[in-house]
């Protein structure tokens, strides 16, 4: 558990040390290493991360989505093969990161629009608007998806 704990805590860190730069962050790299070390129990470090978000911030309308959003990004990395040629998974893991990052407006959008009230049509605006800064959160889910494959190395070497 200690292991767990000192994991989300690196997530929140990191978070909190790169808010400067809007929509580029370490959060889905370090989700799909905990989830390609830990499988199913890197449930544990990811929602950890996401209560000390909200513990921090405050358990607010923007937190909700964060309840599912990387549990997206975990299923998607669970459903990729576990013993992909390094040459394979070298490219996947980080592109798997980036397109988390290019749908993650679109992934918010659906607790958004409730919460606000929105229509499909309203809810569809809010998610094009977005894309400018989902563009951004690609190009930055994949320059730190480059480290995926390295770091989850270096972890498997020290959990072991």
């Amino acid at each position: 558990m200690v292991i767990f704990a000192m994991l989300a805590a690196v997530m929140f860190v990191s978070k909190i040390v790169m808010e400067a730069l809007p929509n580029i962050h370490l959060l889905g790299m370090l989700t799909v290493t905990y989830t390609i070390v830990f499988r199913k129990k890197a449930l544990i470090p990811i929602y950890l991360y996401v209560l000390l978000n909200g513990l921090y911030a405050g358990f607010n309308v923007w937190w909700m989505p964060y309840l599912y959003i990387w549990t997206v990004l975990w299923g998607v990395t669970m459903l990729l093969p576990k013993n992909m040629p390094r040459s394979v998974s070298a490219v996947v893991y980080p592109v798997v990161c980036a397109l988390h990052g290019l749908a993650f407006g679109a992934l918010y959008a659906p607790a958004w629009a409730i919460i606000a009230k929105m229509d499909l049509s309203a809810m569809l605006a809010w998610i094009a608007a977005g894309i400018p800064f989902d563009l951004v959160h690609t190009v930055g889910n994949f320059c730190v998806g480059l480290l995926i494959l390295p770091l989850s190395t270096i972890l498997r070497r020290l959990v072991s």
